[in-house]
């Protein structure tokens, strides 16, 4: 896991274990995300997958999620 890096390429993760919770009507663009063994959560671009992976502890996708179920994220939404 030591390898694991914020930015590293996605697909030094592999093909397997990537979901997409996250999907736009469009067909094509969306988050995927890959829970990793450390408990550590990676988020890559569906249309980019040798592209760079957000890696995020398991506490901050917590967070997030929790805040955007609350509405805290709504902004991003606004036009």
């Amino acid at each position: 896991m030591d390898h694991i890096r914020n930015g590293m390429s996605a697909a030094e993760l592999g093909p397997h274990g990537w979901c997409k919770p996250w999907s736009d009507d469009a067909g094509g663009a969306c988050v995927e995300a890959m829970r990793l063994p450390d408990g550590r959560v990676a988020l890559r671009q569906s249309t980019d997958p040798g592209g760079p992976a957000l890696i995020y502890q398991r506490r901050e996708i917590e967070s997030f999620i929790r805040g955007a179920k609350a509405g805290a994220a709504d902004f991003l939404l606004q036009q």
